[in-house]
């Protein structure tokens, strides 16, 4: 367990609201001592911040902060699901980047979940990840996160 919210204090990033369902699903599941998350998408207060295909529409950089406000969505949705401050870490995270023909940095995109999950939970943050490139994205989005929290103790 750690004192996950005072990091995010500290940093001075505050979780959103739970972003809402676009279809039938609901955004974080706990199964045994993980949450798994539904995609999240780019939104702040439920607009979508960017659109396009990375390396057309949106450059890689602003794909990247894209990233990070998905993987803030995906703790806001972990944190409806349990405390964060329940949590051991982040086991997994899956990044779908809406890419433009011949657009080969998916990873460098997705960088910016793991780097922003690298600062909220230290070592704790360090996970196994895929970084896919895909056609299209939900609204159009550039990227979309995904991930796999452990809770401590398995409470």
């Amino acid at each position: 367990m750690g004192n996950w919210t005072a990091r995010l204090t500290e940093l001075g990033v505050e979780l959103p609201e739970v972003a809402k369902p676009l279809a039938s699903y609901v955004p974080a599941v706990r199964s045994g001592n993980h949450v798994h998350t539904a995609g999240q998408l780019p939104l702040v207060s439920g607009t979508l911040s960017a659109a396009g295909k990375v390396g057309g529409d949106v450059d890689p950089d602003t794909a990247r902060r894209m990233a990070r406000i998905c993987t803030l969505n995906a703790l806001a949705a972990v944190n409806s699901v349990v405390e964060l401050d329940s949590l051991a870490g982040v086991v997994k995270v899956v990044g779908f980047v809406a890419s433009a023909e011949g657009f080969t940095g998916q990873p460098s995109v997705l960088n910016g979940a793991s780097e922003l999950l690298g600062e909220i939970f230290g070592e704790s943050g360090a996970h196994a990840r895929s970084a896919v490139g895909v056609a299209e994205l939900p609204m159009g989005a550039p990227v979309e996160v995904e991930l796999i929290a452990e809770i401590a103790g398995g409470h």
